[in-house]
């Protein structure tokens, strides 16, 4: 009887731990397609009117002059995971009338070609940076970074140093939230893209502004509690709105306020 018990524990145990090797196998293998959702973002070509070209892949966004069309410096945006970012045109031209805008698509989003994962993100963005600075040398470029889009930025941030460094709704590391998330499975063990800002943003020596939501429920305050813990040494400003999540943030009555301050500040400063 005793062995038939035992037995019978054994196979429970062995049926657990193969739904569980099961379990961890799936998420490594699905997990950029949850991260990276661009699926929802395809728009057509026609719509963009900026590229720049990548190793083989064309990647498509746009850029918007001022009205009189001379720029006094530059702005860049990385978006959300999720984000179609086009439809952020609106309100950045509106926050930044005297700069040119630029938003680059990533890859498989919008009307970019190719696959993304975090190494070719920050690569990309990075030589959007350069294309940026190349176009506008001796004016003043200004980062924004969005959700997934803070890590991309962060990157950009410690790699080249822009003159300003916004981030909206950041996390210390992709690791750490998704962690919180799936506390359960072997993360990182599993993570491919880590997403470290906090360490990327130790090498940045510009002013930074962080714009969080109080209600996030996908950032978890924690995650943007310990950013601010490691950035303590930065010149950093914080905007917390109380009443939003992380999708209402944009629509919170001075938020883009809080960003064209602070960008103009900075700019009065150097």
């Amino acid at each position: 009887m005793l062995s038939k018990l035992l037995k019978a524990l054994l196979l429970l145990i062995a049926l657990c731990a193969t739904i569980y090797l099961g379990i961890c196998g799936y998420m490594f293998a699905q997990q950029r397609s949850m991260i990276y959702q661009g699926d929802s973002t395809q728009v057509s070509a026609d719509t963009t009117n900026f590229s720049l070209q990548r190793d083989g892949v064309l990647l498509r966004g746009w850029q918007l002059k001022p009205v009189d069309g001379r720029a006094r410096g530059a702005v860049i945006y990385f978006g959300g995971n999720a984000e179609n970012i086009e439809r952020r045109l609106p309100k950045l031209a509106q926050t930044f009338p005297d700069s040119d805008v630029y938003l680059l698509a990533y890859r498989g989003y919008g009307a970019s070609e190719g696959t993304p994962t975090q190494a070719l993100l920050e690569q990309d963005a990075v030589a959007l940076f350069d294309e940026v600075k190349r176009l506008h040398p001796q004016q003043p470029v200004t980062v924004i970074g969005r959700s997934l889009g803070t890590g991309v930025a962060s990157a950009v941030a410690g790699l080249r140093q822009p003159d300003q460094l916004v981030l909206v709704t950041p996390f210390d590391s992709m690791l750490n939230t998704v962690r919180g998330m799936y506390d359960w499975l072997p993360v990182k063990l599993l993570l491919r893209d880590p997403f470290d800002s906090a360490a990327r943003l130790q090498s940045y020596q510009g002013p930074i502004l962080v714009l969080r939501a109080g209600r996030d429920q996908v950032v978890e305050p924690a995650r943007t509690d310990a950013l601010l813990a490691q950035l303590k040494s930065k010149a950093v400003q914080v905007q917390e709105f109380a009443q939003a999540n992380h999708s209402t943030i944009f629509r919170e009555s001075g938020f883009w306020a809080s960003i064209a301050q602070f960008v103009s500040a900075h700019k009065k400063e150097a």
